[in-house]
């Protein structure tokens, strides 16, 4: 089995047209996993199911039993983070300033505050119109640990692969180089960056590559509109020959893509788009790199 990561050092690249695209031109055969848990937008191109659905637990939260609380305020005095204050005569926590650090429930002697696991999300295992599997969830408002979020989505969707017997796993990864990012490449066998000939496109670029140098992954590069700097097209392909980055290959400005979108379909889905067989040829030629690599 093996598992492509596809990421990009900034929003807005494409990275998740990109993804959707190879889902749709693997179809049967892979295992999907969204892990851009902060803004799961993947399900719109893909039209999961959402048959499987689970509460994601992460986090504690302080709450006050006011049946025991004394009003003392020391819970109040020692809170780093004014998650507590007096309100009509009573310590109330508000959810959103608490950092789930637990001091005030050590510190309070009527042992009135007591430290409860949260909802954070949830996972949902899905077939998709291409009658594949799909892992993917939501991240809850303010909620953290969006790093292990998506650890549960990566080994939900390798479990499938392996139960199922699919040779790939095929990851939208998070964009930028946070947690989410760290936790998406962990045990990746190949990358895939998505870019665009931008200052900020080639800069988030050499982040992301920075950290990709770190798990020691091999990788390939996609460089959408590329036709609307031909210049910095050329700074970025310099960089991957530089930096030993398969140039995978360019993705012209096409209009294509924002028609197919509001037809809920892909690129590679929508009549006569010469983007669409283009990704077709790159999908094709990954994909077959990583099988030929693991005979």
């Amino acid at each position: 089995m093996k598992e492509i990561v596809v990421i990009s050092g900034k929003g807005g690249t494409g990275k998740t047209s990109v993804t959707a695209s190879f889902a749709v031109l693997g179809g049967g055969d892979i295992v999907t996993a969204d892990c851009d848990v902060d803004a799961a937008d993947m399900h719109m191109l893909m039209d999961p199911d959402f048959a499987v659905s689970e509460e994601f637990m992460s986090g504690e939260l302080a709450v006050i039993d006011h049946s025991l609380c004394s009003q003392c305020g020391k819970c109040a005095r020692v809170c780093r983070f004014d998650a507590i204050d007096l309100v009509n005569g009573r310590f109330r926590i508000d959810p959103v300033s608490c950092e789930g650090c637990g001091y005030c429930a050590r510190i309070c002697p009527e042992k009135a505050i007591s430290m409860q696991e949260q909802k954070a999300g949830d996972v949902y295992i899905s077939t998709t119109k291409t009658d594949a599997p799909m892992v993917h969830a939501k991240l809850g408002t303010n909620a953290e640990n969006s790093g292990r979020l998506v650890a549960k989505v990566k080994n939900e969707a390798k479990r499938i692969a392996l139960e199922t017997g699919r040779n790939i796993v095929l990851v939208d990864g998070s964009p930028g180089i946070g947690c989410p990012v760290v936790s998406s490449l962990s045990g990746a066998d190949y990358i895939i960056f998505v870019t665009e000939p931008t200052v900020s496109g080639l800069h988030d670029l050499k982040r992301v590559n920075e950290l990709r140098k770190i798990f020691d992954i091999p990788a390939g590069c996609i460089i959408n509109k590329s036709d609307l700097n031909s210049e910095m097209a050329k700074q970025i392909t310099d960089y991957l020959d530089q930096e030993g980055i398969q140039f995978i290959g360019n993705i012209p400005y096409d209009e294509s893509f924002t028609k197919a979108m509001t037809n809920r379909q892909t690129i590679v889905e929508y009549d006569g788009s010469e983007t669409g067989r283009s990704l077709s040829e790159y999908w094709k030629t990954i994909t077959e790199q990583l099988m030929q690599g693991e005979k």
